[in-house]
């Protein structure tokens, strides 16, 4: 029963904490998954048994979820933070701080920061 709590309750907390931190630090999802996999494969053996398998990959792609979903959280902060201190808060600015009012940059801007939100 103990072991039960510590599996399903305590090591996911953990790991979607630490995924967090550690994305903050590696700037890598990819890394935080290598990481923790091969910090789970090693408890894995050395104090659990081989059931305790199935359970490393299942916390490898939580904290892979979780570090991708850190990146995108860090990379919308760090991106509003750029467009207030630059003062593109109505973004129909066309890069060179000249309003054209039509609106049609913001469908390419837009484009190109959502797929810089979700870079592995």
């Amino acid at each position: 029963m103990d072991n039960l709590l510590l599996l399903l309750f305590a090591l996911p907390v953990a790991t979607i904490i630490i995924a967090s931190v550690l994305e903050t630090v590696l700037k890598s999802p990819a890394q935080v998954a290598a990481l923790a996999f091969a910090i789970y494969l090693i408890v894995a053996f050395a104090v659990f048994d081989t059931m305790f398998l199935i359970y490393v990959f299942v916390y490898t792609i939580l904290a892979l979820i979780s570090a991708i979903i850190t990146r995108v959280i860090i990379n919308y902060i760090d991106d509003n933070d750029d467009d207030i201190i630059n003062g593109n808060n109505n973004g129909n600015n066309n890069g060179n701080g000249q309003n054209n009012g039509c609106g049609c940059q913001n469908r390419y801007m837009y484009m190109r920061k959502t797929l810089r939100y979700i870079k592995i």
